[in-house]
């Protein structure tokens, strides 16, 4: 596949591509915490063990802006903003468990405990 361009970006294959939207400790985590229910930030905050609320605003909005999730404000004291999948944050999914179920392999198979279910 030829080289392209993408937002001021030389990407050199698709895989490169798709990582570079998902990809990083944050993105990936995210969408897969909304894969089953709508939350609001501080949930997510909470439920993200190490992320800073920075890091955590930048990648929402990253991933909003690349449109694998949407933003609902409610007009309410204190405000409410919820997060969501969208379809295209839904195709991911099943991309993302793989990697997730080749992490648990790969972590068995070098004899690392596993700490996720």
């Amino acid at each position: 596949m030829p080289e392209f361009l993408y937002q001021s970006k030389l990407y050199y294959n698709p895989v490169e591509f798709a990582l570079d939207r998902i990809g990083g400790a944050w993105k990936m985590p995210i969408l897969w915490r909304l894969k089953d229910r709508v939350m609001r930030y501080g949930e997510l905050k909470k439920d993200i063990p190490h992320v800073t609320h920075k890091m955590l605003t930048a990648q929402l909005r990253e991933l909003e802006a690349d449109g694998y999730i949407s933003r609902t404000v409610y007009p309410v004291v204190p405000p409410k903003v919820e997060y969501a999948l969208t379809e295209r944050g839904r195709q991911a999914i099943p991309l993302i468990e793989n990697i997730r179920n080749y992490g648990l392999a790969l972590m068995k198979e070098m004899g690392l405990e596993q700490s996720l279910p």
